[in-house]
């Protein structure tokens, strides 16, 4: 790795490196990752093959756990902008894509507060990738022609609620393990039915990814019996019923799971 000339203004570049998989970062993601001379990388970017996709960076690990924040954004901040104007060219790679639920927006004006230079690199969110990856198309013909797609790190609201019934569209809920219970006794309070169909699709693409299907009234009982757990996406809509896991539908699957809620 060749030293940073401290005397000349470095530069840096937001990456997202979509869900987890090396093989979703864009052509633009892996040119930067190549260039990189520092690296600061979430738990939730494709980590496994960073020494050879940044083979001249430092890496640094800044990735923050589910209410375990080791490394506060701020200090985050101060990082990038610190490397920056010692003159490096500074990766900040993060998962899914920068400026959904990333943060990135804030780094990008920290990087501007201090004259340097930064350039966004898009990446592939988890909200789009891991339904598909779990075989569930957000739009279908005749079946839902939208979506939305909302923060589950705090719960919603009920004119937030009350909007995501009326508006009849796939949800599509990230971070949202931790509010299941707000989230589905909302909207069936405001009125969805508790036939619609919900997947949540935990570790999407790692090797241990899993999706577990119910309905909005039976998930909670599927979800605690099977353990979910973060980092998952969640995905609400009558799509749902288009999935298909292995040799098991997601009909079968809601079915079964109607059977096991009336006989626990």
């Amino acid at each position: 790795m060749n030293a940073p000339d401290s005397g000349t203004p470095g530069r840096v570049t937001l990456v997202g490196g979509g869900p987890g998989s090396a093989g979703l970062l864009t052509v633009a993601a892996v040119r930067a990752l190549l260039e990189a001379e520092v690296v600061l990388y979430d738990r939730l970017a494709p980590t496994d093959d960073l020494p050879t996709l940044a083979p001249n960076a430092r890496l640094i690990d800044v990735g923050k756990l589910p209410g375990n924040h080791a490394i506060s954004q701020c200090d985050i901040e101060k990082l990038i902008v610190s490397h920056a104007l010692q003159g490096s060219r500074v990766v900040r790679l993060k998962g899914g894509d920068p400026y959904i639920f990333g943060r990135g927006s804030e780094e990008v004006l920290a990087c501007h507060t201090h004259g340097i230079p930064v350039t966004v690199i898009s990446g592939v969110t988890s909200a789009i990738a891991v339904p598909a990856a779990a075989g569930i198309p957000l739009t279908h013909r005749g079946m839902s022609h939208a979506f939305t797609v909302v923060s589950g790190h705090a719960p919603l609201t009920d004119r937030e609620l009350e909007g995501l019934v009326l508006l009849g569209s796939t949800i599509v809920v990230l971070m949202g393990v931790g509010t299941l219970p707000t989230l589905t006794q909302g909207l069936l309070r405001h009125g969805m039915t508790a036939e619609m169909p919900v997947a949540i699709i935990e570790r999407g693409f790692s090797a241990t990814q899993r999706t577990t299907i119910a309905n909005l009234g039976t998930i909670l009982g599927e979800a605690a019996r099977a353990s979910v757990a973060s980092p998952a996406v969640l995905v609400i809509g009558e799509v749902v019923r288009l999935a298909f896991t292995g040799d098991t539908s997601a009909e079968d699957l809601i079915s079964r799971a109607g059977e096991f809620a009336a006989t626990s």
